[in-house]
């Protein structure tokens, strides 16, 4: 198998997975606005690291690496609204 196929496939292969792991928490906090638990500084660094990694994917020469690109827009997306509704428990809500 030829280097940038199996590239590909292992780049696949870990969007894949993270974007499984990731997405029940996801779907479990924002249907449930409990965050409890929940690290306010995790979920920003996350979100900085995410968008450092769509930066990453979108200007890599030659080309895009989409499955960096599509994993951490989806994981970036979730962990800024998670990020949104631990504000607003924690800051907003109690005032």
């Amino acid at each position: 198998m030829e280097q940038s196929v199996f590239f590909e496939i292992c780049g696949w292969i870990a969007s894949i997975g993270m974007i499984l792991g990731y997405l029940p928490q996801a779907i479990k906090t924002i249907r449930t606005r409990n965050t409890d638990g929940i690290a306010l500084p995790t979920f920003s660094m996350m979100a900085v690291g995410g968008f450092a990694f769509i930066l990453q994917g979108l200007f890599h020469k030659p080309d895009i690496l989409w499955a960096l690109l599509i994993t951490n827009l989806v994981t970036t997306t979730c962990s800024c609204i998670i990020f949104g509704i631990k504000v607003y428990n924690d800051y907003i809500k109690k005032k």
